[in-house]
């Protein structure tokens, strides 16, 4: 069995798909329980994960969580907390 965790798994498939995953493909591909937590998780781990929410024409609102790269200002606001002392 292999020692890959359902977190690296999510992560390796946000890596191959640009179009991203909902919290319900986490759970049901990879059994995770917390969606979200597993997210937050990958962001404190430095990953820029990004939450972009679709609407289809039937009204029903999605957010699909995709991999990103930050933008400047992220970057730079994350080297003024450290220079700072919050981190």
């Amino acid at each position: 069995m292999s020692n890959v965790t359902k977190e690296t798994r999510v992560l390796n498939a946000l890596m191959a798909d640009s179009k991203g995953l909902t919290a319900a493909q986490m759970s049901s591909r990879f059994g995770v329980a917390n969606p979200t937590a597993t997210v937050t998780n990958l962001r404190q781990k430095g990953f820029a994960i990004y939450a972009n929410r679709h609407t289809n024409k039937g009204g029903e609102t999605r957010t699909f969580y995709r991999l990103g790269t930050p933008s400047r200002a992220v970057v730079a606001a994350g080297y003024r907390a450290i220079a700072s002392g919050l981190v």
